[in-house]
């Protein structure tokens, strides 16, 4: 007789200040994170999309936000931010372009196109004041190793 064990599913809310090393503490509770559900192989794709999320909810909102990491199954996470500023900026509403060569702002949202698998945006209307705002995700899954070059075969999404 063969035992089988499920995983249960699990998710963790950062909240997080409006402070310059916010995006820093998010990065760091991500890897652990990651390494504790034995899904290091996401960290380098996952860490810049979640300083990407974090520094435009520090940069374009004016009050606390909170980052979540879900697990979405088949070694994927979801990283999700909730912020007070009700603007959803592009990807997340229409396409992001490239931006100018020597363009000093918006690079993020077009990082996002390059490295996530999936994105959305849900906005937060009603309920009591403050909670408004908006909710920006994105999903990576792991890719295969060799994909990588490490020469080893590695999980494929």
């Amino acid at each position: 007789m063969v035992l089988a064990t499920v995983t249960p599913p699990w998710s963790y809310t950062l909240q997080l200040p409006q402070d310059p090393r916010a995006p820093g503490v998010a990065r760091t509770t991500l890897r652990t994170v990651l390494r504790a559900h034995g899904m290091s192989g996401l960290t380098e794709t996952a860490e810049l999309l979640v300083s990407e999320l974090v520094t435009n909810a520090y940069l374009h909102s004016e009050g606390p936000y909170s980052l979540r990491l879900r697990d979405a199954g088949r070694h994927r996470i979801r990283l999700s931010v909730w912020d007070t500023n009700p603007h959803i900026p592009a990807p997340f509403e229409w396409s992001a372009q490239a931006p100018a060569e020597l363009a000093e702002r918006g690079r993020g949202p077009y990082l996002v196109t390059l490295w996530a698998d999936s994105w959305g945006a849900y906005p937060m209307r009603g309920g009591l004041p403050g909670q408004g705002g908006k909710l920006l995700w994105v999903e990576c899954a792991a890719k295969a190793e060799e994909e990588r070059g490490h020469g080893r075969r590695g999980l494929i999404r």
